[in-house]
């Protein structure tokens, strides 16, 4: 059995998933407003948790982060269609959003939109692909 020395893989790791988990909220919020959004915010979020399973491992990461990728994939197509189709409920066409001002115990009164409900099913969507696919992929060596 080889083992090997990763002291420095998983010490920046901590750090750099840390800013790559950062940047991903970052780009999910502004995606409306500036270029991002709920797809790249995804690909972010993938990139903090691969780096994750290559510095730690499937064991560790799997305890840390209980999550079944392949469950997120039809609950982020949900929230992204229901989103999307509740515009008729409104009488609104397809993909159509509103926005309102609601105050936020942290950040206080803030603009939202339902457009960040779609974002968030793209989010999920990408994360749940994205994992599914890559682990699979690494499962079959």
């Amino acid at each position: 059995m080889i083992q090997h020395n990763d002291l420095i893989l998983r010490t920046t790791t901590s750090l750099i998933a840390f800013i790559l988990f950062g940047f991903s909220i970052y780009l999910f919020l502004a995606g409306h407003s500036a270029p991002g959004g709920g797809f790249i915010g995804g690909l972010m979020t993938s990139a903090a948790i691969l780096l994750m399973y290559m510095a730690y491992g499937n064991k560790a990461v799997s305890k840390i982060l209980p999550i079944n990728y392949r469950m997120l994939i039809p609950i982020g197509l949900s929230v992204a269609i229901l989103t999307s189709v509740g515009s008729f409920l409104f009488g609104q066409p397809f993909l159509s959003h509103t926005y309102g001002y609601f105050y936020l115990p942290v950040f206080g009164e803030k603009e939202l939109a339902t457009a960040v409900l779609f974002d968030l099913g793209v989010y999920l969507t990408v994360v749940g692909i994205t994992m599914t696919i890559i682990l699979t992929i690494a499962s079959d060596r």
